[in-house]
């Protein structure tokens, strides 16, 4: 029975010495000397505040994109066990002793690291020659700008890193799809594409071009495998709901993962709360849930409520009204009611709170047991501090002439009567006779008399409203936009019938105790609404630059200066990497276009084999950038050099495939070979060269002379910063 034991146990394994050397330099190119500077270096600024407050569990609304990325700098941070006790306001700041700047900027060492072996396995998958691997792997490790953008705690490399992943694990997936479909490895390629191609869209939204990208490479290769007479009908169905699962499926659940590992983490109230709904204020620990929390839930007649705006643009605001009145007439000789102003204020004031009154009681209390208001009541609004009702008539708005003028009413003794009936409308309703809620019902108010509804127009009032936004009754229209819906934030039951204890009892806290937990499902909705619409005022930058500036790296970008020693970190790319680049998509361009155009006059200058190849590399390569680089001549916001990047890679990862092209199919005979050969040696040791040269701004050392920085200004558009002694 132990007859195994008489002969040893042997392990055989294939070591790929090129990718081990490869990997191994790509680690040392990007993790030498990695906590220089101690200092903050560009967009460190931006994305150290996001560690700080993840480190702290307080919630915030990044524009820029999903949290993912963010996520992992933290993660950095939390090995590094920093506490986010850092003031991030300056770029150049010197970096405290509880910072562990080596931590957090490990992840994007690591991950651009690792782009050097990936670029070398995507070659291979293509079947071209490990040489060409080789040379790929090797232009992407001399590349400057992805080893500046690599060494420091931003997102460009890390989302590099996710999109070959995919390129590669789909590659990996469609050549065993050929010999060896449905086994575990085939299934493992699969569904890592799908998880690269979500974790490269939950870094940066741009890793949605690539995954666009494949989702229509995987569509050919679907539709080819439709036309398989080969395969049964099950067998094909089978492939297809694979793809969708693992292409579709597994992207979007890995998606929402993100979005509730941050909103679990994030749980505490912090400085963006203001921009989101009252509901989803509520949810979070401290702020506005101190103030709400155990608050009545259902609104009833003699309930005091705030009402707040559901758009939440220009700014927050809540329904407010003063003792002051619209002037008699404005500037433009308008007349209006001189009525008591009514408009919507941007801070928490005793002069936000209303009651909502029974129009056939006159009692401003809550009666015992309360009597709910449900959709379709009618009701008046009273404003708890003046006591006068919430009213509109035929007058028009004072900076908005085709709506109404929304007023507290004044008895002037006049022929104006008061329209002070109001319908409330519950939008999100699920039946007709639904309570209206704290918080969770957005209502709508109808005028009774005029059908106009309470909107607000985002405008501000002149000085005579203090600059307040104005509060307007827009005739009904269809629809629900959301300057007309309206929220109650804080509530309670009003229980003093007297003026002057009911306006005590106003300025007193809330209090009660209900729960108003929101939905995982409903959180992520309005927060990634929240992100997708947010618009942060883009100013132009002294770096920022256009699409047409990349090509050429007509730009650059000083991300730091030492103001001593004269140390400076640039984004600057290898010159020699970025014009191969750009001919080597010329050269492909013209010869893609030529043989198809011979192909069309059935003259076939390559065999099959080579066309398919060609195709194929191209149409990954060159689509990458394309998709990568294009859609940013549509873009509105402020663009940067780094945003070049994905698209750059695509480029490099084309140089090679050009290369053994031409060595394979135009050098027909063993000199020109030869020849070659020794061009793409020399051309090899250029680019290393170059890399060596601007490696002083890449790592930011050593220190140059102002004569040796002035030597580095290749082009006059290049800000390289030389210190005036």
């Amino acid at each position: 029975m132990l007859g195994f034991l008489k002969q040893p146990v042997m392990v055989t394994a294939e070591i790929n010495v090129n990718l081990v050397a490869l990997t191994v330099m790509g680690l040392l190119n990007r993790l030498w000397a990695l906590s220089y500077p101690q200092a903050v270096v560009f967009d460190e600024v931006y994305y150290g505040q996001f560690v700080s407050l993840y480190m702290k569990r307080i919630f915030f609304v990044d524009d820029s994109g999903p949290p993912f990325g963010h996520m992992l700098l933290a993660f950095g941070g939390y090995l590094g066990g920093f506490d986010g006790n850092f003031l991030w306001n300056r770029i150049g700041a010197e970096y405290s002793m509880n910072v562990p700047v080596w931590s957090l900027r490990l992840l994007p060492a690591l991950t651009g690291a690792l782009c050097v072996p990936l670029a070398y396995q995507i070659l291979v998958e293509l079947h071209f020659s490990h040489c060409a691997a080789f040379g790929a792997a090797l232009l992407i490790l001399f590349e400057n700008s992805l080893i500046t953008q690599s060494r420091l705690m931003l997102l460009e490399s890390v989302l590099i890193f996710f999109i070959l992943l995919a390129i590669l694990s789909y590659l990996k997936f469609y050549n065993l799809q050929k010999c060896s479909p449905f086994t575990a490895g085939w299934w493992f390629w699969l569904l890592l594409t799908g998880v690269a191609c979500s974790c490269a869209v939950g870094v940066k939204y741009m890793g949605l071009f690539t995954y666009m990208l494949l989702l229509a490479i995987a569509g050919v290769h679907s539709w080819h495998l439709i036309g398989d007479q080969t395969l049964s009908n099950v067998s094909v169905l089978c492939h297809l709901l694979a793809r969708g699962l693992a292409l579709v499926v597994v992207p979007v659940a890995m998606y929402l993962s993100f979005f509730y590992v941050h909103l679990t983490l994030l749980y505490r109230s912090g400085p963006h709360d203001q921009i989101m709904t009252s509901a989803f204020q509520a949810s979070l620990e401290g702020g506005l849930a101190r103030i709400t929390q155990g608050q009545p839930l259902e609104i009833a007649y003699g309930s005091q409520i705030t009402l707040r705006n559901v758009l939440g643009k220009p700014m927050p605001c809540w329904l407010h009204s003063h003792k002051n009145t619209y002037p008699i007439r404005y500037e433009n000789g308008r007349g209006s009611s001189h009525q008591q102003q009514v408009t919507c204020y941007p801070f928490k004031d005793v002069n936000n709170w209303w009651i909502v009154k029974d129009p056939g009681m006159q009692q401003l209390v809550v009666s015992n047991p309360p009597r709910p208001v449900r959709h379709g009541h009618i009701v008046q609004l009273v404003h708890g501090i003046t006591t006068r009702y919430l009213n509109t008539h035929d007058v028009a708005a004072p900076l908005s002439p085709h709506s109404q003028e929304i007023s507290c009413y004044i008895d002037y003794n006049i022929s104006m009567p008061s329209q002070n009936l109001w319908r409330v409308e519950i939008v999100n309703r699920e039946s007709d006779t639904d309570v209206w809620k704290t918080i969770l019902s957005e209502v709508r108010f109808v005028h009774v008399n005029t059908s106009a509804v309470l909107k607000l127009s985002g405008a501000s009032l002149p000085e005579w409203g203090y600059r307040q936004l104005e509060i307007i009754g827009e005739k009904l229209s269809k629809g629900y936009h959301q300057s007309m819906l309206w929220n109650v934030e804080e509530h309670r039951y009003g229980k003093s019938q007297e003026q002057k204890e009911r306006e005590v009892e106003l300025h007193s806290p809330t209090q009660a105790d209900i729960s108003k937990n929101l939905s995982f499902m409903a959180r992520f909705t309005e927060l990634q609404w929240k992100i997708l619409t947010l618009k942060n005022e883009d100013t132009e930058h002294k770096y920022s630059s256009s699409p047409l500036d990349w090509i050429t790296m007509d730009t650059n970008i000083a991300y730091w200066f030492h103001p001593i020693s004269g140390a400076q970190i640039h984004l600057i790319g290898n010159v020699l990497t970025w014009a191969s680049a750009n001919v080597a998509t010329f050269v492909y361009v013209c010869l893609f276009l030529w043989y198809l155009l011979r192909r069309r006059r059935k003259i076939c200058d390559i065999p099959e084999d080579a066309w398919r190849l060609w195709v194929s590399a191209g149409g990954l390569c060159v689509g990458g950038w394309a998709v990568n680089y294009l859609p940013f001549f549509m873009m509105e916001k402020t663009l940067f050099l780094y945003h070049y990047l994905p698209a750059l890679t695509f480029q490099i990862l084309l140089i090679p495939v050009v290369l053994q092209h031409l060595t394979d199919h135009l050098c027909r005979s063993q000199l020109p070979k030869n020849a070659f050969s020794a061009l793409m040696v020399a051309w090899f040791s250029s680019i290393y060269l170059v890399y060596r040269t601007f490696s002083p701004l890449t790592y930011g050392e050593p220190t140059l002379s102002a004569a040796e920085l002035r030597a580095l200004r290749w082009k006059d558009s290049w800000d390289i910063l030389i210190r005036k002694h």
